[in-house]
């Protein structure tokens, strides 16, 4: 049977490759902005996702869900802590990229969905078997390499992939509209990111209305490059069974890497690509398993 075998599959289809392909071009946009400082840019996608995520509520009519969450302290709370691990993820990924360390950035979303299993062993109780033991094995032996011939950690990697594992475990955890989490997650970062435009932004961009046109444009788009594959993630999240799903994601890290070596020009060195490539076979190993579980599901 094909996985295009009904309209509402091809429909979460479409949607699962466009979320991750947006994803994947983001450095792309950002690289647009690299002469503004990443916690400028920072604020920006805070603020303009704030207001768009607010406006996408009101449409969708789920106000009354935004104020069901509020009258949750637990959840509120939960959503916090949740919101600083997604900053950090951003502010990481924005600076990798406007610093050339895109493949940073691009290895750090390939170690991802390992370090998610991981997580998966430590915080819920969950058992790796023989194929997932591997591929971890073979993620930390790629991690060694990079130590042993570079002779320091994929620091922004590992980072990267930490923050967006714990950010995945905490809203895991959480009984949330996707966007109503996302959006009250963006509401606990505005106080921070406008204090932080007022008194600590001196740049020659700091002020809107002195700004072009042009970079006006750019600085709002964030908002749109933030919610925009979140709502395309949703729409297939709703058609497609999540480990299908699962299946599109290293589209975006694979993205990356083709942007970072052939348009941006990073340099790849023998014990990075060693690296990369340890994590590609332990993707294929992980994969392949997951693979052949769903389909004694199915």
């Amino acid at each position: 049977m094909s996985i295009f075998d009904s309209k509402e599959t091809k429909v979460g289809v479409f949607n699962a490759l466009g979320a991750y392909t947006m994803w994947g071009v983001a450095p792309i946009f950002f690289k647009l902005l690299s002469e503004v400082s990443a916690g400028e840019i920072l604020v920006h996608r805070v603020i303009w996702s704030s207001i768009l995520l607010f406006l996408i509520i009101f449409a969708l009519k789920k106000f009354h869900l935004f104020k069901a969450v509020l009258q949750q302290k637990k959840l509120v709370l939960g959503l916090l802590v949740s919101a600083a691990f997604l900053a950090a993820n951003w502010f990481i990924f924005i600076w990798a990229v406007n610093n050339d360390h895109l493949l940073d950035a691009s290895l750090g979303y390939f170690i991802n969905p390992l370090f998610s299993v991981a997580l998966g062993m430590a915080f819920l109780g969950e058992r790796l078997k023989g194929a997932q033991k591997v591929a971890l094995a073979l993620v930390i032996i790629g991690v060694a390499i990079q130590l042993y011939f570079i002779g320091s950690l994929p620091i922004v990697s590992l980072a990267l992939a930490g923050t967006f594992g714990i950010y995945g475990l905490l809203r895991k955890k959480m009984v949330v509209d996707s966007f109503v989490g996302l959006l009250v997650e963006s509401l606990m970062m505005l106080p921070i990111a406008i204090v932080y435009w007022i008194v600590f932004i001196d740049s020659s961009s700091a002020n809107m209305f002195e700004n072009s046109i042009d970079l006006n444009v750019l600085f709002i788009l964030t908002g749109v490059v933030t919610t925009a594959p979140l709502l395309c993630f949703t729409a297939a999240a709703k058609r497609l069974p999540l480990s299908t799903v699962g299946f599109f994601q290293y589209i975006g890290p694979s993205m990356m890497f083709v942007i970072a070596t052939y348009f941006y020009n990073e340099p790849l060195e023998p014990a990075k690509l060693a690296t990369f490539a340890f994590i590609w076979l332990a993707l294929a190993i992980y994969t392949f398993d997951s693979l052949k579980k769903y389909k004694r599901k199915s």
